[in-house]
């Protein structure tokens, strides 16, 4: 794995870092493509339980996208563009339905495309510090990484167009109200909040949380009977297997 992107595991936690901490983690194709590849590794090792991305530095989660490299695209025209901005829309994707929770630990400046991969983890925790923003707009586009479809799922139509339309930044305590983080808590308590939440859930049966994980994250996109289909046949994969067996004779024998 390039070192665009550092890991660490401890527990059953990964820990992954945005490493470009001289551009403020800003997400280029090789980052993007290195996230990729990190997750996909993490999905194979069954000792990695749970994931926590945050970034390199004391400035920033990530500024958002390459603004110089997908320039060079936007010039060749609208096929190149959209190729651009691909890999961080498969990256998004990729956290958004993953199997195993992804708990986004906000460092400082969470902007743009650094916003949508925080809109993407399952759960998020911010520090004191963050400062975020859909600032896209500034530079006369739209999100691209899948920010005006998950944000206004999460936020609300009206607080998120907000957002999405005037570019102005927002303190942690508007991402708390708008359902963006858990959690806000002081900047030198970030990493072990992130930790503690993360511990909190691979305490669970892994084969449970994926259920849930899965149901949830699809179900949003479904209609309610829809979404309860998927949810029995989540429970269907778990009904024979040892840790609902052993769950469930735990609880009749207390």
């Amino acid at each position: 794995m390039s070192d665009l992107v550092l890991r660490t595991t401890s527990g059953g936690i990964a820990t992954l870092t945005l490493n470009r901490p001289e551009k403020l983690n800003a997400i280029s194709t090789a980052l993007a493509n290195a996230m990729n590849a990190a997750l996909d590794a993490l999905e194979a090792d069954e000792a990695v339980r749970a994931i926590v991305v945050t970034g390199a530095g004391e400035r920033a989660f990530s500024a958002g996208a390459d603004i110089a490299e997908f320039t060079k695209a936007v010039r060749q025209g609208p096929g190149a563009a959209v190729r651009a901005f691909r890999p961080g829309q498969s990256l998004c994707a990729r956290i958004e339905a993953f199997p195993k929770p992804i708990i986004a630990a906000v460092n400082g400046i969470c902007f743009g495309g650094g916003c949508e991969i925080l809109e993407a983890s399952h759960l998020g925790v911010a520090s004191e510090r963050a400062l975020f923003s859909k600032a896209e707009i500034k530079l006369g586009m739209m999100p691209t990484f899948g920010g005006t479809q998950r944000l206004p799922r999460t936020a609300g139509r009206k607080r998120a167009l907000e957002w999405l339309l005037t570019g102005d930044s927002f303190p942690p305590a508007t991402a708390l109200a708008m359902g963006l983080v858990n959690r806000v808590v002081a900047h030198d308590t970030l990493m072990p909040a992130a930790l503690e939440l993360a511990e909190r859930i691979t305490r669970h049966s892994p084969d449970a949380v994926a259920g849930i994980l899965t149901a949830a994250t699809r179900g949003l996109n479904l209609t309610i009977g829809e979404g309860l289909a998927l949810e029995t046949e989540q429970f269907a994969k778990l009904a024979p297997g040892a840790a609902l067996i052993g769950g469930l004779e735990a609880w009749l024998a207390r």
